[in-house]
């Protein structure tokens, strides 16, 4: 049918064309909010570092049987993980990757023997166990990519009270978070932490090589100390790791946008140079048609 390629060639460049200014859309979105998703995460950065420096301090210079920091001494055989995924997609393989570690990390702890209790933050997480009849402890859907202080409170105190509760009210011996490490805007990677008992963890909360621990008074009392700090300890590090998953999760969108715009580009210039051909061939054929005519006219 004469010019049927051509319209199938330009719907689909018409259709891709849509497609390329949503990615775009989608990139300058993203390349807006990451700069302060970072902002947001050096801001917070300060505080976690105090607050683990003086939890530090006490568990250093003092032998306090907490529960936040030892072992239970009647294990329940039982594990809390929680796996921080995004509520959104056009990520690239952003949640993938992280579903992927979290189900490294439940096989693992399912080997030593132990139950997984798990706990899922985002809309993909939450849909991927929901959908393969996994029963969650807990699950929060609140803006992976702006996450406030409310939320991570929320979360914070939901695994305290796991990890706090009696064997008999379904306690667990430890925590795991799941989630993804911002190192700048080519390279996020997912990481695995284990959150309780207590482990002081990355390079920024604890003092560096020949710095000297800062001299703490405990007031009223070492134990009251720890009391107050470990509550306070896990909501920073909870909500530390929100802010950072953020920033990943923007960049994963603002890259895998990209990539997908260039590509849609590559589309319509390939759609372009097939319909210009098509067009070349139906000329082609009208004019040999009316050659072909033409001759047979002078003929009789």
């Amino acid at each position: 049918m004469a010019g049927g390629s051509q319209r199938i060639y330009k719907a689909r460049i018409k259709s891709t064309q849509s497609l390329k200014k949503m990615f775009r859309a989608q990139e300058l979105i993203a390349a807006s909010r990451i700069g302060k998703a970072r902002a947001r995460t050096a801001a917070a950065a300060p505080y976690a570092t105090a607050v683990t420096r003086a939890v530090s301090a006490v568990a250093a210079h003092a032998s306090i049987d907490h529960p936040l920091t030892t072992e239970r001494k009647q294990p329940t055989g039982r594990a809390a993980v929680f796996v921080v995924s995004s509520d959104r997609g056009m990520a690239g393989s952003y949640s993938a990757s992280i579903i992927r570690e979290t189900e490294r990390l439940i096989d693992q702890l399912q080997a030593e023997g132990k139950e997984v209790e798990l706990y899922a933050a985002g809309r993909r997480a939450i849909a991927y166990y929901s959908f393969r009849g996994r029963d969650l402890a807990g699950e929060w859907s609140y803006g992976s990519d702006a996450p406030t202080s409310e939320v991570s409170d929320e979360i914070a105190d939901a695994l305290l009270g796991a990890f706090l509760a009696p064997a008999e009210e379904g306690g667990v011996d430890e925590l795991h978070v799941v989630s993804t490490q911002f190192v700048n805007m080519v390279t996020q990677r997912p990481r695995v932490v284990r959150m309780l008992p207590l482990e002081i963890v990355e390079g920024v909360s604890v003092p560096g090589e020949g710095e000297a621990m800062p001299l703490y008074d405990f007031e009223p009392s070492p134990e009251a100390v720890l009391d107050a700090l470990l509550p306070r300890y896990v909501r920073s590090r909870i909500f530390a790791v929100l802010l950072d998953a953020a920033a990943s999760e923007l960049a994963a969108r603002q890259r895998a946008m990209h990539t997908a715009t260039e590509n849609a580009e590559d589309l319509i210039r390939m759609y372009t140079r097939l319909a210009n051909q098509a067009r070349q061939a139906d000329i082609t054929q009208e004019i040999s048609e009316i050659v072909s005519g033409a001759d047979a006219l002078a003929s009789a």
